[in-house]
């Protein structure tokens, strides 16, 4: 029973390690399993399972067979579950800000006047994110106006049109 105790206690270890450090043990396998089923996180799981749940099962039914595939079955279970909640919160915040070739048809206000014959600023939000771009319009607009985009004209600026010209 003390090796499975020492196990979990293992995994436990690696669990606070892998928390402290951070993505730096993630690295370590430099590619090799490239997955989040196979983190430190998942792994520190598997084993502290693996460990308690071998050395329960040991203390209840005497028997080192069931002790062993208990472990294993709980560790599978666990470690599956840390790397499915892993993966799921590291990529949760993906795809969450707008690139400006998404932009088209994005509504916004003019926060710095845009003339005739250049730019101006927009402030538009897009994806609940807001923005801040440069912008032309073929006719002069204040400050205050409200837009919206009708192209995009490179990574850093867009042509707008007044929402009135919209709505007519």
């Amino acid at each position: 029973m003390t090796g499975f105790l020492l196990v979990g206690a293992l995994g436990i270890v690696l669990l606070v390690l892998s928390l402290l450090l951070g993505d730096l043990l993630d690295g370590l396998h430099l590619g090799v399993l490239d997955s989040e089923f196979f983190s430190t996180a998942a792994l520190a799981g598997f084993i502290g399972a693996f460990g308690f749940t071998g050395a329960l099962l040991l203390d209840l039914l005497h028997s080192q067979p069931i002790a062993i595939g208990g472990g294993l079955a709980a560790g599978l279970a666990i470690g599956a579950l840390v790397g499915w909640a892993t993966g799921r919160l590291k990529n949760q915040g993906e795809g969450g800000v707008p690139s400006t070739s998404s932009l088209r048809g994005a509504q916004g206000v003019v926060i710095s006047a845009v003339p005739a014959a250049g730019y101006g600023e927009v402030r538009i939000h897009a994806g609940g994110h807001p923005l801040k771009i440069n912008a032309r319009c073929e006719q002069p607009l204040g400050e205050g106006t409200r837009v919206w985009v009708s192209d995009v004209l490179s990574a850093t600026a867009v042509e707008v049109r007044p929402v009135e010209a919209l709505e007519a």
